[in-house]
């Protein structure tokens, strides 16, 4: 078990809550474009991280989580608030809120394959950038694999996460009853993903983040 040093905390401070405000900046936007401007009204469609900063979820948590030795790096900012009666008249409101709920996982895989291709840029044209010390490279990993994370743990179809948003959102009529049922025990489910939920996707996220880190390295022709 290893302790981070102050210059280790802030790195992946600042590496959680920029990936936490593209997240809610994708949902808030994705609402106006659907027609519901209340995140707009409230200042959520922004990329200024500190509308979105949650104290305990984006500061407090990772804090101890960095500091007990863990190597555990997860937090979350706060929820956009979306008014599904405002989307436009031509948007199913549950559809929408599917839509909606699905921009955030999406923006962070966007914001991974965009350091995935400036990482790949890095190593053909400025390789010594990259070096052992220098902390681009790590910074740039570390927002590869953070945001897969987030965006995997976020598609849990657990209540109130966005994998729950888009179920409710497409699934079939004759399921409702079953679905509804499972949504009931949503504080134990939620209680349930925190302490599983790292396990459940981490095969997935190491999957996914290597082959990010192999598109990297065919940018940078290695």
């Amino acid at each position: 078990m290893s302790f981070p040093n102050l210059a280790q905390i802030a790195a992946a401070l600042i590496t959680l809550i920029l990936s936490l405000t593209v997240h809610e900046f994708a949902h808030a936007w994705a609402a106006y474009r659907l027609g519901d401007d209340t995140s707009k009204r409230m200042g959520r469609l922004t990329l200024d991280p500190l509308p979105h900063i949650d104290p305990i979820g984006t500061i407090g948590l990772p804090l101890v989580l960095m500091l007990s030795g863990t190597g555990f790096l997860f937090g979350w900012a706060k929820p956009v608030p979306v008014d599904p009666s405002r989307f436009r008249r031509d948007v199913h409101m549950w559809k929408g809120m599917a839509w909606t709920a699905a921009a955030g996982p999406l923006a962070n895989l966007a914001f991974a394959l965009v350091a995935v291709v400036i990482a790949g840029l890095l190593i053909r044209f400025a390789p010594q950038t990259l070096l052992p010390g220098s902390g681009i490279g790590e910074f740039l990993f570390s927002l590869v694999g953070l945001n897969v994370l987030l965006a995997l743990f976020n598609l849990l179809p657990v209540p109130p996460l966005d994998g729950s948003r888009i179920v409710d959102g497409y699934l079939p009529y004759r399921l409702r009853p079953g679905w509804e049922r499972f949504t009931s025990y949503a504080p134990f489910l939620l209680l349930g993903v925190f302490v599983l939920g790292g396990r459940i996707v981490a095969g997935p996220t190491y999957a996914l983040s290597s082959l990010f880190y192999r598109l990297a390295a065919a940018i940078g022709g290695a």
